[in-house]
């Protein structure tokens, strides 16, 4: 199953961003959004874009955010205007076009004190592409890279706190596709492959929820191969780690059966 969120964190964000300028709005009247080149001056069209948004029409919303910037380029509300445009196609669920909205504004505002909710857009709209293992991992892998780029600009905001639970949750996810692979491989005993793919989850995903189960399916393949001792040694790890669970017994029965020591 694909990975998904609650897209609360964003939107409570974006709601403080947008309030203090929707104060200074020139009006509230409730306008007839049209996204046709008009020249309209900053609060109108602000506050055009923000009632959309309210109304919960994100796409709608996003282009009138995106016409505040292309009409008053140099306005102090243009800047804000990027990072709205970014969560309302994040909002109406356009990934690409909300990366792309949030890339922008970091592009020419990077030391701006927003910059950290645009990397964490940025991260968010990988994250929710990711895909289920039988599919291609490589939106997870941009993802994790997206993830830890905030983690490491901005440690010690909420974001990254919201991101280093990601970082776990996308890990084991990308685990999982290395067994999902290594299983395949194990029961065309083509045992050499497998053993790529369970040795990588052991090495580079052994904190994962798939760890031990990797360890196990190790024991079996090169007790399938024979090679006797490397699967002595993997259970002997398994053992070590993760004594109580179903895959040290069964490790260690295949090995009591098959490999006992000398």
């Amino acid at each position: 199953m694909p990975l998904r969120i609650s897209r609360s964190l964003a939107a409570i964000v974006m709601v403080a961003l947008v309030l203090p300028l929707a104060a200074c709005a020139g009006g509230n009247k409730r306008t007839r959004a049209d996204t046709q080149y008009v020249a309209r001056d900053v609060n109108t069209l602000y506050s055009m874009a923000k009632d959309r948004l309210d109304r919960r029409q994100y796409t709608l919303a996003a282009a009138l955010f995106d016409e505040v910037e292309r009409q008053h380029p140099y306005s102090v509300w243009a800047r804000r205007a990027q990072l709205m445009s970014a969560f309302s196609y994040y909002a109406a669920g356009d990934e690409t076009k909300s990366i792309e909205s949030a890339r922008r504004f970091l592009s020419i505002h990077p030391g701006n004190k927003d910059a950290p909710y645009a990397y964490y857009l940025i991260a968010l709209n990988y994250y929710e592409q990711i895909e289920d293992v039988q599919r291609d991992q490589s939106t997870t892998r941009q993802a994790l890279d997206a993830l830890g780029e905030l983690v490491r600009r901005y440690p010690m905001t909420r974001y990254a706190s919201d991101a280093r639970l990601k970082i776990d949750l996308v890990r084991d996810h990308l685990a999982g596709k290395e067994m999902e692979i290594g299983r395949f491989y194990q029961k065309r005993n083509q045992w050499l492959a497998s053993i790529v793919r369970f040795r990588n989850v052991v090495d580079e995903y052994q904190t994962t929820t798939h760890a031990p189960e990797a360890l196990m399916r190790l024991t079996e393949s090169y007790l399938a191969l024979g090679i006797p001792e490397e699967a002595r040694r993997a259970a002997a790890v398994l053992g070590a780690n993760y004594p109580n669970t179903k895959w040290y017994r069964r490790a260690y029965s295949l090995v009591q059966r098959n490999a006992p020591a000398a």
